[in-house]
């Protein structure tokens, strides 16, 4: 596998953590006790942390990645093993 493939996939497992991770640990204006902003949303975070989720985020992919990686170095499981519609009719 090339390095691009490896930064590319490595890109994609952490855009799909950071979707994961983000509403943990958020709390609304209204579960803080703190006076919302005129406009605001009730449902708007009051304590987000982007760089807390940056850095749960990376930690978390680079766990998900090494998985990955692994099992694909490995061929710990492969597309055969996960095939749960059986084997395709032949096209003859």
């Amino acid at each position: 596998m090339s390095w691009t493939s490896i930064l590319a996939i490595y890109l994609l497992f952490w855009v799909i953590t950071a979707f994961v991770v983000m509403p943990f640990g958020v709390r609304t204006a209204d579960e803080l006790g703190v006076e919302k902003v005129r406009g605001q949303a009730d449902s708007a975070p009051a304590n987000f942390k982007p760089v807390r989720v940056m850095a749960i985020t990376t930690l978390v992919s680079a766990a998900a990645f090494g998985l990955f990686y692994a099992n694909y170095m490995n061929g710990w499981i492969s597309p055969d093993d996960v095939n749960i519609f059986g084997k395709p009719p032949s096209a003859d």
